[in-house]
Formats: C-alpha cells, structure tokens, sequence
C-alpha cells in the first residue's frame, strides 16, 4: 500500500470525523534544515494528520536528492529547499501552534544551514498557501525575532514565501526516524520560548564530583533517545552515577562534544568530558566504551574485553573468596551474577560457583589454546567472566570466574 492510497484513507476518516467542514484540513510547507528529523517533531503535536518530507521552491534544478546536494548546488539560490508539507485540523490545533513548533525547535538565525547542514536547501523557510497564512507567519515571526534580541541572538533568517512548486522526497527519506533505529535527533533549537515558564536551576554539582555518565536528552520527543532508555539506560544499575540532562542544562560542565545530537552519551572525570558518543548506541558498545571509561589499561579491562585471565590468588580474589552473604555484580552493568550461597573453595585459585543467577550468563564454545571449554559471558553487558567445567562438588559444575571483572554487595539483613 503506497502513501499517497494512505493519505487518501487518513483524510477520508479526518473529514467525516468532523461532517460538513472539510474547510478545517489545511496545509502549510515547512523548512527548517534537514527534514528528517522536523517530520517526526510535527507528526507528534496532536491534530496534526500527516507530515511528509519534500522539496519545495526549486528552480532549474531536479526535484531529487542526488540534485540538490550536488557541491554546485550548495549555494544555489534557485536550489529547492528540503521542507515538511503538514497537513492538519485545525479543530484539533491550529497554525500559530503549528508556527510556534517551527521556531523554537531550530535556529532561525541561521542562514542557509542548520548545525554541520550546510547549503541553500537547509534555508529556514515559511511556504504560505493564502495571505491569512503569510500574514499570521509574519506575526509569529516578529514575536520570535523580539525574544531573540532580548536573549542576544541576530536577525532572523526565514524566508516567507508563496508556495510555487513542492515535490515528494523520495520514499526512503519518508518516516526516516521510524526506518533508521540507530541514529541520533539532531537538535539545532536556540532554546528560546514563546511561553516561558520559571524554572529552578538545575543543581549539576553532582556532576562535578569523580567519574560520571551523562546522557543528553531530548526536550521533546525523540525516538532514538526512549530506545536507548528501554535497552540500555533503563537497564543500567553500575556504580557510575548516571544522569540525564538537556542542551540547555549543562552549565558548569566542560562538554567538548557538539550538543545538537540526541541522544548523547558522555563520560565525565570531575566535571570534564573524557569522550562522548553521539547517537543511539548498542548496549554492547555502551559497555565497551563504559569498561574503557571504567577500568582503563587495566587486568580488569583485558578480561572482560579481551578473555584474558585474573594472576592465580590475585587481590581481588584474596578479597571476595571470604565476603560476608551477598551478592557478586557485574562490575560494568551492576547486574548480579553469583551468589555467596552458590560459592565454594576449589583451591584453583579462582572464584568457584556451583550455578550462576538465573538468566544473567551465557555459554559460548572456546577452543582457543588448543583446549575445548564453555566460556560463560554477561548478559547485560556481555563482559567475559571466565569458564565453566564439570568438576564441581557432588557432581554439580564448577563456575571458574574471574574476580576482577566482579563488585560485592552484601546481602541485607532481613527480620
């Protein structure tokens, strides 16, 4: 089923949920830099019906990607500009709403780009249908453009035009943020507000202090930062503090990383930035980068990422073969991994276990070193941990774990 067969459904059941005033469904085109990401910022107000991705206002130039962004393009001021054609209800919302979104979610002031996009079809633009449309957009604009003087911000850049051609982007670039999981929201916004409201200065002291993770997120709705929530950050429970925070509230913070891209992971020492990752990020890297950030050149760190092995009787061995009741942790994710029930001396000079956790290991085959064993990896964080043989007491296995790559939680006394 094609979209345009789609947008012939959507308007149909729009229009009978309101009989007699189809006059309510408008349409308005839209540019403010790359349109994947200002598609999905639209879609999510509600009434909004639908937002398609589009090249608008071209001339001499074919209405295709491949065309525009051609380096002889770049500052072609008769090259189309990439806009969102946002189709609407105006009993639901209505355009200053509509209006209002454009502005503050990118940087007006910008000519002809927005953030690293750079040329004549990322121009910030208002493509009016009527004089009503034109009329109120200069309205909104003037509203804008005061605000951005009092918060020390130039002259607004947007052009407001008539609309004289609008053309379809290719399919691929339709709903992008839904076909391309992996990626980041670019945020270019100035953070300025029609609507201010008061809010209390965010306490980053916290931040200050030793080793922490940061996770720049989205003021607004953003795909790639609720997956990065659901399968990593959500699932986090390490000994790093982890904390989130926006664009606009990273005061007293050393950031060397662009702030635009959403989400974004950053590991702070004392307040400054180590390294960052932009994007939507992989729960496998995300520990990788986090026992880099952690554990550094490290026995620890050749262990878990490199299936070295802990010195026999090693320190921390000596420490946790006679720990009080509790629980072992992986030393990156914090999820528990063995416990002290579970615990027995097999004078190897390692860690012994007759049985994991439930669910928090997985065996693979080993045949390195000319040997046949079953390493035994975490499932959080996919950490090696060691190897797992048939030599237990009483016939059970034998857990053979590496200490380095464990944390200790004591169990807590229950009446």
């Amino acid at each position: 089923m094609n979209k345009i067969f789609i947008n012939i459904i959507i308007l149909f059941f729009a229009i009978n949920a309101y009989p007699n005033q189809t006059n309510h469904i408008q349409t308005i085109y839209l540019g403010s830099g790359c349109f994947w990401g200002a598609e999905k910022g639209y879609e999510s107000i509600k009434g909004v019906i639908d937002a398609e991705s589009g090249y608008a206002n071209g001339y001499g130039v074919k209405p295709n990607y491949r065309s525009i962004i051609q380096f002889k393009n770049k500052y072609n001021k008769n090259n189309f500009a990439e806009v969102v054609k946002i189709t609407f209800n105006s009993n639901t919302t209505n355009l200053e709403d509509i209006l209002i979104h454009f502005f503050e979610n990118h940087d007006p002031t910008q000519s002809n780009r927005q953030g690293n996009d750079i040329g004549t079809q990322y121009r910030s633009t208002i493509l009016f249908a009527n004089e009503s449309q034109k009329e109120l957009s200069i309205q909104i604009m003037n509203k804008y453009q005061s605000l951005l003087t009092d918060a020390g911000y130039g002259k607004i850049r947007t052009k407001i035009e008539s609309l004289d051609n609008f053309y379809l982007a290719e399919d691929y670039h339709q709903d992008y943020l839904k076909k391309n999981p992996n990626g980041y929201c670019p945020d270019h916004s100035t953070g300025i507000v029609f609507n201010k409201q008061k809010k209390e200065a965010i306490d980053n002291t916290s931040l200050l202090a030793g080793k922490q993770i940061l996770i720049l997120d989205s003021k607004d709705y953003c795909p790639y930062c609720e997956k990065l929530k659901k399968n990593v950050t959500n699932k986090y429970s390490g000994s790093i503090p982890l904390t989130y925070r926006t664009s606009d509230q990273l005061h007293g913070l050393l950031i060397k990383s662009p702030t635009w891209a959403t989400p974004s992971v950053i590991f702070l020492d004392n307040g400054k930035e180590v390294f960052g990752h932009q994007g939507y990020i992989e729960p496998k890297d995300f520990y990788k980068i986090l026992g880099k950030f952690k554990l550094g050149n490290s026995e620890a760190y050749d262990v878990a990422f490199n299936k070295s092995t802990d010195s026999r009787f090693c320190k921390e061995y000596q420490i946790f073969k006679n720990t009080p009741d509790g629980i072992f942790i992986d030393k990156l994710s914090g999820d528990p991994l063995f416990d002290t029930k579970d615990r027995f001396v097999s004078r190897s000079g390692w860690l012994s276990f007759t049985k994991p956790v439930d669910g928090s290991v997985y065996e693979l085959p080993d045949n390195s070193f000319g040997m046949r064993r079953t390493e035994i990896r975490s499932v959080s964080s996919d950490i090696h941990l060691g190897h797992v043989f048939d030599d237990g007491p009483n016939g059970m296995p034998r857990y053979c774990i590496n200490a380095t790559v464990l944390e200790f939680k004591a169990r807590k006394n229950t009446i």
